[in-house]
């Protein structure tokens, strides 16, 4: 049994936890809804509650930039100096620049393109032996559409992705340090494609931004290396695993998935309360408190790192009715699976659009699904952020 005077937050990056951390969140809600922890060394705060959680991602007393957190931007080197790291003028001129590069209605301009790579990954993996649905279909489905966007060749997509996952917010200072050298290595991989672009432009996301301009600004070069680093991280990570979880939710729940299957009208809403359900990102990355503050009667100091934990929140008793169960039809619905405030996720509208086509098309090819092993089996990534499964074992 947990303690609920202090949580080591290392401990809620473990598969084990993450198979199943509502109990857990619970209890927190319940009993100790402003929980005291520790971030690399500094004193940090879990919050679980909906209304807390809210209030504070929108909360301008927070800043994602201090002078103790800098010295993650001198080990990381310059992919950490995104649009998610920065506050007010920085993070309003970067996101401008960003949302230019992206044109009105991207999104559904890619239906077609989706639609096709799920029936593709789909025909593949209908002649494997062991089809897992994370590696065969989750994960490359939302990692092709982002990095062809992006304008990243196939050799380089793969890199990418190994490299990358170990950049998804450590939770010790060993982990800092430990996924420093795939930072670089990341780093060397988009400065040479940055360089390709320069010198022959292409109809891709990375040309965009490179002639990005907004009264006479441009995005720099460590700007530039750090947003495509966030973009392609935020453009699959989130969707690969709320595809995966989204796909187990379903195979559980055969009411919910046949009302799906029969209504197409309700796909909308099912994304949205499979978000919900889900919460592919847990726990939102670290805030700091700007000024000394209170929250929920618990005072919190100047400097202190605040965790706002977004898969305790969207199960809130309060906010939800039988928030432990699947509805489709859930409304209203005001989850907050990709944040709120100034850092809302930027590609919420790609991932609600991949998320609505994969399922629909999963289901409407396999409206039998099943899974080859117990749930108690299922495997899960190590990660403080994200909540995803690393396999799901599926039978058609």
């Amino acid at each position: 049994m947990r303690s609920l005077e202090f949580v080591k937050i290392s401990d809620l990056a473990s598969p084990q936890f993450k198979a199943n951390p509502h109990p857990f969140y619970q209890r927190l809600r319940v009993e100790n809804p402003v929980c005291r922890t520790r971030f690399l060394g500094r004193r940090a705060w879990l919050v679980t509650r909906y209304d807390d959680v809210l209030n504070l991602l929108k909360d301008e007393r927070l800043t994602k930039d201090t002078s103790w957190a800098r010295w993650i931007h001198i080990v990381g080197g310059s992919i950490t100096r995104h649009m998610l790291n920065a506050d007010g003028a920085d993070h309003e001129r970067l996101r401008t620049l960003v949302n230019k590069a992206f044109a009105p209605g991207l999104a559904e301009r890619l239906h077609q393109r989706i639609e096709a790579k799920c029936h593709e990954l789909l025909n593949a993996l209908e002649c494997d032996h062991n089809p897992d649905l994370v590696r065969g279909y989750a994960l490359p489905l939302p990692l092709t559409v982002i990095a062809e966007l992006l304008g990243f060749s196939p050799a380089d997509r793969a890199s990418f992705h190994r490299r990358s996952r170990s950049s998804l917010s450590p939770s010790t200072i060993m982990g800092v340090l430990r996924a420093a050298p795939d930072q670089r290595l990341l780093i060397g991989l988009i400065r040479k494609v940055v360089k390709q672009r320069r010198l022959e432009p292409r109809d891709d996301l990375i040309t965009a931004l490179v002639q990005a301009e907004e009264a006479g600004d441009r995005l720099n070069q460590q700007e530039l290396v750090a947003t495509i680093f966030l973009l392609i991280i935020a453009g699959y990570e989130t969707t690969a695993n709320v595809i995966a979880s989204g796909a187990l939710a379903l195979i559980e729940n055969e009411r919910e998935r046949e009302q799906l299957i029969r209504n197409p009208r309700i796909e909308a809403q099912a994304v949205e309360e499979l978000l919900r359900y889900t919460s592919p990102l847990d726990i939102a990355t670290q805030r700091f408190a700007g000024e000394d503050l209170t929250i929920n009667s618990t005072k919190v100091s100047r400097g202190d790192a605040i965790f706002v934990v977004l898969g305790s929140a969207n199960r809130d008793e309060s906010q939800f009715p039988e928030p432990h169960s699947l509805h489709l039809a859930r409304d209203p619905n005001r989850h907050i699976a990709f944040g709120r405030g100034l850092h809302f996720c930027l590609g919420a509208p790609l991932a609600r659009l991949e998320v609505r086509i994969a399922l629909r098309t999963l289901f409407q090819r396999f409206p039998s699904l099943s899974l080859t092993s117990t749930r108690q089996a299922l495997r899960w990534r190590r990660s403080l952020i994200v909540r995803g499964l690393a396999s799901l074992p599926v039978a058609f």
